[in-house]
């Protein structure tokens, strides 16, 4: 029993068969498509004429170039801005801007993404949320200068977390604690960004450096920024680390309403 390919292939054999005979009972010259004989249509290819070949070729001696000047030289071809000597347009039109060579670009994180990654359990809001945090859990990658906190879909975050970013915008700071979070804001260089994200790679981990001059008045300013060097910052964390002190403080305010 054949099965429907092969039949197909002796149909198509018995039917050439049946139509060579016929053309040959005519007298016609049949010929079949094979690969010996597959070819272009005449016309669909049109040979490059070569240049330099004599002067019965149309394109001999100079090849078509003309004589001297700079398009007759090899590799003499014209600047496409050139404009025949006159001052080009690109030299016309005015400067706008500049690009500022000591800028520190920051890898942008927003509040909605924060939100979409504790809701798929990738971030734990029990925990403060640093950037290596952010890294493993795929936020973001390849870290050069550190992390902004933007606050793009700030109206669907509505998890507390506290967040440690080198960078936060007004807008994702107001929306953080509005949720019942914090935000802190963490200047890191190079160095201290490695053994952050890469702690395995130190045999001692080396002391965070404090930021540049320039940027000291980010970092001690908590009213828009919440700094991390700022004397709110520094004892909000003294009295986290040191529950001791804040009964201490208590007992002080006692003894002064007395």
């Amino acid at each position: 029993m054949l099965s429907l390919k092969s039949r197909m292939i002796v149909q198509g054999a018995l039917g050439r068969t049946m139509s060579t005979r016929a053309a040959a009972s005519k007298g016609e010259v049949v010929t079949f498509l094979t690969l010996n004989n597959l070819a272009d249509n005449p016309g669909a290819v049109k040979k490059k004429r070569r240049v330099g070949r004599g002067i019965g070729s149309s394109k001999g001696k100079t090849s078509g170039r003309g004589h001297k000047g700079q398009k007759s030289r090899s590799g003499g071809n014209i600047h496409p801005m050139f404009e025949g000597g006159q001052t080009p347009f690109y030299k016309i039109i005015p400067k706008r801007g500049f690009k500022n060579v000591h800028a520190e670009k920051m890898n942008p994180v927003n509040l909605g993404t924060l939100q979409d990654y504790v809701e798929m359990g990738r971030l734990l809001p029990d925990k403060e949320i640093t950037l290596k945090d952010l890294v493993d859990a795929g936020v973001t990658h390849n870290i050069k200068h550190g992390v902004k906190l933007l606050a793009k879909g700030s109206e669907r975050f509505k998890t507390p977390l506290k967040i440690r970013v080198s960078r936060a915008s007004s807008q994702a700071i107001e929306a953080v604690e509005k949720a019942g979070g914090e935000v802190t804001t963490v200047h890191y260089n190079r160095l201290a960004l490695r053994a952050l994200l890469k702690p395995e790679k130190f045999d001692i981990i080396p002391k965070f450096a404090r930021p540049p001059s320039k940027l000291m008045p980010y970092y001690l300013n908590w009213n828009k920024n919440r700094g991390y060097l700022s004397p709110q910052a520094q004892m909000r964390d003294l009295l986290r680390n040191r529950p001791d002190l804040m009964q201490v403080e208590d007992k002080k305010k006692v003894k002064v309403e007395e």
